[in-house]
């Protein structure tokens, strides 16, 4: 028991750590004197910094991945919209931490940092472990979006995970910001929609190629 509590208090910390500070500029030193462990600790359990970090991201990612396909078997059965299926991130992470706003920034601003930070482990840990749900997402959002190129469903779908994760890991400085001297305040559900309905027209824009056609010539010709 005693064991279980020292890795959870751990991870509790170097999650917070991370997601405020950023994975090369937090250490391991850092870690230990805020959760109360010596060094050899973090060596027994995680090995290394590296290590802690994955360890960090599977606490996370492991029932998230595992709620994303069981939600995509449910609702996607017989019909799936483009807003029913990007909605379907935030709802998972939600879901997940059970609502707890605070986790969820901080999942939102960890994926945030294995993209921007170079963490080439993080690239291909996560490709390796947690690959096919986000693949079955993929491959979805193209049955939804015939008209856009590959190239172009590339880039507006990390433009999509860029606004969602600013969003997401910052709602409390957004709603300061939009409730200062609102008469009726806005709430978190109110923000999501507000950022559902702008990935969504993002993901919609007329695709370049269709544009550069003649008037009346098909991109599918």
């Amino acid at each position: 028991m005693a064991q279980a509590s020292t890795v959870e208090r751990i991870l509790d910390t170097a999650e917070v750590l991370f997601a405020e500070k950023g994975f090369a500029e937090t250490s391991l030193r850092a870690i230990t004197s805020k959760a109360g462990v010596n060094l050899a600790a973090v060596n027994y359990h995680f090995g290394s910094k590296e290590s802690l970090i994955q360890a960090v991201f599977e606490r996370f990612l492991n029932p998230f991945c595992g709620a994303l396909e069981l939600q995509m078997d449910e609702r996607f059965a017989d019909k799936v919209t483009l807003e029913s299926l990007l909605g379907l991130v935030a709802t998972v992470a939600m879901e997940t931490q059970r609502g707890d706003a605070r986790r969820v920034a901080i999942f939102f601003r960890l994926s945030g940092l294995a993209y921007t930070q170079a963490q080439g482990h993080m690239r291909r840990f996560l490709r390796e472990r947690y690959a096919p749900p986000f693949r079955r997402w993929l491959s979805l959002l193209a049955q939804l979006t015939p008209e856009l190129t590959q190239q172009e469903r590339f880039w507006r779908v990390h433009f999509a995970l860029g606004a969602t994760t600013f969003a997401l890991s910052g709602m409390e400085s957004l709603l300061a910001m939009s409730n200062q001297g609102a008469q009726q305040p806005m709430a978190a559900t109110q923000v999501s929609k507000e950022l559902l309905d702008f990935v969504a027209g993002g993901i919609r824009a007329p695709s370049q190629t269709s544009r550069a056609l003649p008037d009346g010539e098909s991109a599918q010709k």
